[in-house]
C-alpha cells in the first residue's frame, strides 16, 4: 500500500491530534494555539474536533507518566524511540489509560498512524509495545512503577497526576501541606478547562452570549460560559466585542475596580497588559467613571494585541511599549495600577498542557526577580490613597505571597486591603487578606491576588 493511500485511512481526528503533537515536539508551538489552526484546516467539527482535542491536550498532560510506561513496555528509553513514533504512542496510551476507547481501537488506530508517519517495522513495534500498556490500567501501572505513596508522597502523586515533582510540591506548599488536598489539583488540573468568554463593558451583553448557547457564569457579571463549540462563531466575539477569559482572571480585574478610592480617580494602569485580556475589562469599566487607562506592553507583537482588544472601545485609553521596571512616567502617577506579573503560570496548566514539562524549577527564582521589580515599581507608580493589584496566575508560595511580604518589609506606607471583600459571592477565599482562587475549588485558573494600598506621602 502506498504511503499516500495508507495516509488517507488514517482517522482524520487522531491524525489532527498526531500532527499538534508533532508541531509541539518540533517546532515548540503551543498546543493551545496550534489545535484551533488545525481543526479549522481539516474542517473538523463536533465529535471530530472533540476527539481530537482531547487526544491532543491529553497525550501532552500525561506525557511523562505515559513515557515512563513506555519505557517498561518497549524495554528501552523513550529518548531512543523515533519521535513521530514515540508520539503515535503516547496517543495510544492516552487512549488506553484514560479514555473509553476500547483496548483493540486504540491500539490499531495508533498502528495505522505509524505505518502512515514511520514504516512497517516501527508499526509492528507499536503493536507489540500498546498491547503491553493494555494489560493494566494506570492505577496498576501506578503500582507497578511508581514509589508507594507511604514511601515517597510526592513521587507517587506526581506519576499519578502527571505533574513534575517540583510542581507538585509547590502547590503542596500552597495548600499549606495537605496532600489530599493537593491530589484534588492535580486531578482539576488534568480535567479540560471550560471556555469562558467576557463582554467588554459599554460594548455588548452577556444576553448576547446566552442567546448565542452560552450559560452565564457564576461570578463575574460580565462571562458567561460555552458548552462547546468554537467562540469564534459568536457574531460578539468574532467583532472584538467579547474574548475569551477565564472567569478568574477576570475577578481579580474586577476586584481592582471594586476597591474605593477617593477622588479623583482619573487615571488607571495596566502595566504587563499583553495579550489584552484584563486590559479590555478594565477599560470598559473606566469608561462610565471618566478614567483613562495606560496599557503597556515590554513587548511589540504582545502590545498589538492590546491594541486590537481596545479597538472600538469609546474611551480615551492608551498603549505604551515600554518596561515597567523602568517607568517613562513620574511616581504617584495614577490612582488605580493592575501589575499581572509574568510568572510560571502555573495556574492555568489545563489550558497549556505542555507547559508543566516545559517549565523547570529554575524559572521561579528568575521570575521571582522580576516579580520583585515590578511591584516596587507599582507602588512608586500609584499616588497616596491608590490601589495595586498584584495578580499572577501561580499558587506557588515564591511567585505570590512572600513577593508581598518582602517588597512590603521595605516600607511603612502601603497597608494590605483584604481582597476577598471585593469578590463579591465567592465562597471559600481562605483566611485572607489575599486570595488565592483555585480550579479544584472555584472551577478556575490558579489566579493569587494581593490588593495594596499607599497610605504615605509622595514618593521620593
Amino acid at each position: 500500500m502506498s504511503a499516500a493511500r495508507t495516509r488517507a485511512a488514517v482517522d482524520p481526528a487522531r491524525q489532527a491530534a498526531f500532527d499538534v503533537l508533532r508541531a509541539v515536539a518540533d517546532d515548540d508551538a503551543y498546543a493551545n494555539l496550534t489545535l484551533p489552526l488545525v481543526l479549522r484546516e481539516r474542517r473538523l467539527k463536533g465529535r471530530d474536533a472533540a476527539l481530537a482535542t482531547e487526544l491532543a491536550y491529553g497525550a501532552l498532560r500525561g506525557l511523562g507518566t505515559y513515557d515512563a510506561i513506555l519505557a517498561a513496555c518497549a524495554d528501552r528509553p523513550v529518548a531512543k524511540l523515533d519521535p513521530p513514533l514515540l508520539d503515535a504512542l503516547r496517543l495510544g496510551t492516552h487512549q488506553l489509560l484514560q479514555m473509553r476507547v476500547p483496548a483493540h481501537a486504540a491500539v490499531s488506530t495508533s498502528v495505522d498512524l505509524v505505518r502512515a508517519w514511520v514504516n512497517d517495522g516501527a508499526a509492528r513495534l507499536a503493536n507489540a509495545v500498546l498491547r503491553k500498556v493494555a494489560r493494566h490500567d494506570l492505577d496498576a501501572w501506578t503500582d507497578q512503577l511508581a514509589p508507594a505513596a507511604s514511601d515517597d508522597p510526592i513521587a507517587h502523586l506526581a506519576f499519578r497526576h502527571a505533574h513534575p515533582g517540583w510542581i507538585v510540591r509547590a502547590v503542596r506548599d500552597a495548600v499549606g501541606g495537605d496532600l489530599a488536598e493537593t491530589a484534588a489539583f492535580l486531578e482539576a488540573d488534568n480535567e479540560p478547562a471550560e471556555v469562558t468568554v467576557v463582554v467588554r463593558p459599554g460594548r455588548a451583553e452577556v444576553d448576547e452570549l446566552v442567546a448565542a448557547g452560552a450559560r452565564p457564569a457564576r461570578w463575574s457579571p460580565y462571562a458567561a460560559v460555552l458548552e462547546s463549540g468554537d467562540p469564534a462563531r459568536i457574531p460578539v466575539v468574532r467583532e472584538g466585542r467579547a474574548g475569551v477569559q477565564d472567569e478568574g482572571s477576570q475577578l481579580v480585574t474586577l476586584a481592582l475596580a471594586n476597591v474605593p478610592v477617593d477622588p479623583p480617580d482619573e487615571r488607571w494602569l495596566d502595566m504587563c497588559a499583553g495579550p489584552g485580556g484584563k486590559a479590555g475589562l478594565l477599560a470598559g469599566l473606566a469608561n462610565p467613571r471618566g478614567a483613562r487607562l495606560l496599557a503597556v506592553e515590554k513587548h511589540e507583537h504582545r502590545a498589538r494585541l492590546v491594541e486590537q482588544v481596545l479597538r472600538g472601545d469609546p474611551g480615551e485609553h492608551e498603549v505604551l511599549i515600554a518596561d515597567a521596571t523602568k517607568p517613562p512616567w513620574p511616581a504617584d502617577d495614577f490612582d488605580r495600577v493592575l501589575l499581572d506579573a509574568p510568572c510560571t503560570g502555573l495556574g492555568a496548566l489545563r489550558r497549556r498542557p505542555e507547559a508543566r514539562w516545559r517549565r523547570e524549577s529554575s524559572d521561579v527564582a528568575e521570575l521571582r526577580t522580576l516579580q520583585v521589580k515590578l511591584l516596587r515599581s507599582a507602588l512608586r507608580a500609584v499616588r497616596p490613597g491608590g490601589v495595586v493589584a498584584y495578580v499572577t496566575c501561580s499558587p506557588h508560595l515564591a511567585e505570590t505571597t512572600t513577593v508581598v511580604d518582602d517588597v512590603l518589609g521595605e516600607r511603612d506606607d502601603v497597608e494590605r486591603i483584604d481582597a476577598r471583600e471585593y469578590l463579591p459571592g465567592v465562597e471559600n477565599l481562605g483566611d485572607g487578606p489575599d486570595v488565592q482562587l483555585w480550579p479544584h475549588v472555584h472551577g478556575t485558573d490558579a489566579m493569587y491576588l494581593a490588593l495594596l494600598r499607599r497610605t504615605g506621602g509622595a514618593s521620593a
